[in-house]
């Protein structure tokens, strides 16, 4: 993968420098506060701590594909802890049913009404495990809220919150007694990521750090960034410059999975909207106000490999090679 040098960098940021937009210095020290203590709380996982941020910044859910064991549900407690969001945790088994994540009505017998009784899905950041163990109607249900931001229960509509997130867990080993996501739910996720095993160095730290009294291991429940501050980043950095040169080259690479003899499926121009999103929020971790390629390039594998149906390969490769014969923008913002 190319990287994009100063100068073109500088080019493609022609076109929004009389536009510039910038988020209060505070509310960026704060995002960084939240990335700072997700690295402490997993270690040695900086480029997938900053991939999550990524994810939450673009309004998107993730699908975290890795093997038990490796933090993700700590990872997911930790980042609502962080953002001052509710967190609600769903096992997903073949026996679970829809109203078991969107909630139920029960009859009061005092008031002689019914009432709603809210499930796990009105959480700010709902984890759930092993998600491709649920049942497809179950699925379904869970696909209305990451969808519309809503869940519709004996045919009255419930709103989520704004930054609703779903982080989804499937091991890639254990096939037994799962139902593969329907292609219509994966699209539904900005990206997908592996955590992978910590170095030995890490893990040290990690057994380290697990000696003494439980309080010491505890770390700060204060919030680092309000949920109103975090719908004020996701909203803004939607307004974040893409020049059109960036825009055809996103086309290019979609086109190019749509055609590539070793895909059945390639991005939709859904998939091309969330990674334009993606590419936004990395612009501005990376402290930019404009998208260069780099950001296309660097989040084009985990955008993609979530969606795309491959005959053979793998998506990392598949991706590569995709990238590689696509011209990228020169400088001055031409194709």
């Amino acid at each position: 993968m190319s990287n994009t040098s100063t100068t073109e960098m500088q080019n493609l940021h022609d076109g929004a420098a009389n536009s510039e937009r910038r988020l209060p210095r505070p509310i960026r020290e704060s995002l960084m506060a939240v990335e700072s203590e997700l690295n402490e709380v997993l270690k040695g996982k900086q480029e997938a701590i900053r991939m999550v941020l990524v994810c939450l910044l673009a309004r998107g859910h993730l699908l975290l594909e890795d093997k038990p064991g490796l933090g993700k549900t700590t990872l997911a407690k930790a980042l609502a802890n962080c953002i001052g969001g509710t967190f609600a945790r769903i096992q997903c088994t073949p026996d679970l049913l829809p109203g078991d994540i969107t909630g139920f009505n029960i009859f009061n017998q005092r008031s002689l009404e019914f009432e709603f009784r809210a499930g796990p899905v009105f959480a700010d950041v709902l984890l759930a495990d092993e998600i491709n163990r649920a049942t497809p109607r179950t699925q379904s249900a869970l696909l209305e809220a990451m969808a519309e931001y809503q869940v519709t229960v004996d045919a009255k509509k419930y709103e989520l919150p704004e930054q609703f997130l779903v982080i989804a867990t499937q091991n890639p080993l254990d096939h037994h007694g799962t139902y593969p996501l329907p292609e219509a739910q994966l699209d539904r996720f900005a990206m997908k990521l592996s955590l992978g095993y910590p170095s030995p160095e890490d893990e040290q730290k990690m057994l380290a750090a697990a000696i003494g009294p439980l309080e010491q291991t505890v770390r700060s429940e204060n919030a680092l960034l309000s949920p109103a501050e975090l719908r004020l980043l996701q909203n803004e950095i939607r307004k974040l410059h893409v020049a059109e040169s960036i825009q055809r080259y996103m086309i290019q690479l979609g086109q190019a999975t749509r055609q590539h003899t070793q895909i059945q499926l390639g991005a939709s121009p859904r998939a091309l909207l969330t990674w334009q999103r993606v590419c936004q929020a990395r612009a501005y971790l990376e402290g930019r106000d404009f998208v260069t390629p780099d950001d296309v390039q660097a989040t084009a594998v985990p955008v993609l490999s979530v969606r795309l149906g491959i005959i053979s390969g793998n998506a990392q490769q598949l991706v590569g090679e995709i990238i590689n014969e696509t011209e990228v923008p020169r400088a001055g913002g031409n194709l």
